[in-house]
């Protein structure tokens, strides 16, 4: 026995064309562009690509120089990485940390120490990726102040070592 077709809906479809993504962008008190932050999967795989700049105990730094050939537009047509203001972004696999609440404080705090750099951060791209777990014995909290403010002195131990090396260079 053959089941009738299904009548199609008698509701407009609430879908919107694809529009590419808008740039998320901080802004600091006086109104200019601070930063912004890496959204595409090709951007993140472009920092992948490079060799980490700098490490600490749990964290590494990827960096890319941003130069005029960044501005060219990638296969989707739209722009891979514009030269100004610095990008950031922020990568906490679940393998290093399995509760979302912690994977999210964690990245809240690569961007909020990213804002807090001085001098600001220019012409580069940066990828702070999540490389080992915190110990569950020492943290037993998903999200603690203790915790939040183990990872902001790590991640500022981070950058200064990323910048020493860019220094070297």
């Amino acid at each position: 026995m053959r089941a009738a077709p299904r009548a199609a809906s008698a509701w407009l479809s609430n879908r919107r064309p694809l529009s590419p993504l808008p740039l998320r962008t901080q802004r600091i008190s006086g109104g200019s562009w601070l930063m912004r932050r890496l959204r595409t999967r090709t951007q993140f795989q472009a920092l992948l690509r490079t060799p980490p700049v700098a490490r600490t105990a749990h964290f590494a730094l990827h960096r890319i120089c941003l130069t005029a050939t960044d501005e060219a537009p990638n296969a989707n047509g739209g722009v891979f990485l514009p030269v100004g203001p610095a990008w950031l972004g922020a990568m906490t696999p679940k393998r290093s940390a399995r509760r979302a609440v912690t994977r999210n404080a964690m990245r809240r705090q690569v961007y909020a120490v990213g804002d807090q750099l001085d001098p600001p951060l220019e012409g580069l791209a940066y990828l702070v990726r999540l490389r080992a777990p915190y110990s569950a014995e020492q943290f037993p909290s998903a999200r603690s102040d203790v915790l939040c403010r183990t990872v902001r002195a790590e991640l500022m131990q981070l950058f200064e070592r990323g910048r020493s090396a860019c220094a070297q260079r």
